[in-house]
């Protein structure tokens, strides 16, 4: 894919605890964060995001880290094989030393995710309904997770939770959330919440402990859809791990495009199809 000018998108800054991000807002309805994987906003994000956008809500997408747009891949726009990679070494390079994401701790939310939370509360009060959405993917998978600290998030998916590297068997039984927040969420499901999560099976980046721990802390509050990694984009540079975007088969029947439309329509039942909270 070429660059993404991100064009039908209005970008604008949100601070919150002396922390700026710029965000790009699309659409009307009731509000669901976007929360890109590593680069960044890349075509692929943008794309997923329209999706959600045009169901009938709008699509706030942080700009967290890497270049909003610029597509990750050797392409005919100009990138070359030399410029992905340091671009993308560049980007994780940079996560690497924020003190905004936490890494490989265990039992730690991130501290962006008290940001996330602000900006859910934002867009809440800003486009009504009866609460907010949001879908991390990879590092920011389990953000998702984080933010559902907040009533007002009802729609969480987590989207190949990557966080904390899973390098050691302590790392792979768990997920970046604090013990804390973690029993909040726990409170929340027994009351109703719904959490989603996808993953490709043999993904080492998500392994089967981390889902196993998600369905023994959640119960039948998580839903999980593990896909082959046979059924992933062959076309794709990596491995099979982004499901919603770098190994989606966007045609109709293909295990992942129905993964994006379970997305899609728990946006839907949630945010669309239930009655307007109160305050």
């Amino acid at each position: 894919m070429a660059d993404d000018s991100l064009a039908d998108f209005t970008r604008e800054p949100f601070t919150h605890g002396g922390v700026t991000h710029a965000i790009f807002r699309s659409g009307t309805g009731p509000a669901v964060i976007v929360m890109s994987e590593v680069p960044g906003i890349t075509p692929k994000v943008a794309q997923f995001a329209r999706r959600v956008r045009d169901i009938g809500l709008t699509v706030v997408v942080p700009d967290m880290f890497g270049i909003a747009g610029r597509d990750p891949n050797p392409n005919p726009a100009g990138h070359g094989w030399l410029s992905t990679i340091a671009y993308g070494v560049g980007t994780m390079t940079r996560i690497c030393v924020s003190r905004e994401f936490v890494l490989l701790a265990t039992g730690r939310s991130s501290p962006i995710t008290t940001w996330l939370r602000a900006l859910g509360a934002h867009e809440h009060q800003r486009c009504g309904g009866p609460g907010i959405g949001a879908v991390g993917m990879c590092l920011t998978g389990g953000f998702a997770l984080a933010m559902a600290t907040d009533e007002r998030l009802i729609a969480p998916v987590l989207s190949q939770p990557s966080l904390p590297l899973a390098l050691t068997r302590r790392r792979r039984t768990g997920i970046d959330i604090s013990d804390q927040d973690l029993a909040t969420v726990r409170r929340r499901c027994s009351q109703g919440l719904a959490v989603l999560g996808l993953r490709f099976s043999g993904d080492r980046g998500v392994p089967d402990e981390r889902f196993a721990f998600l369905r023994e802390q959640l119960s039948s509050a998580f839903i999980a859809i593990e896909l082959d990694g046979d059924h992933a984009n062959p076309d794709a540079l990596l491995p099979p791990h982004s499901v919603l975007t770098e190994h989606l088969i966007d045609e109709p029947g293909q295990p992942t495009r129905q993964a994006m439309d379970s997305v899609l329509d728990h946006f839907r039942s949630r945010l669309l199809d239930a009655p307007a909270r109160q305050g």
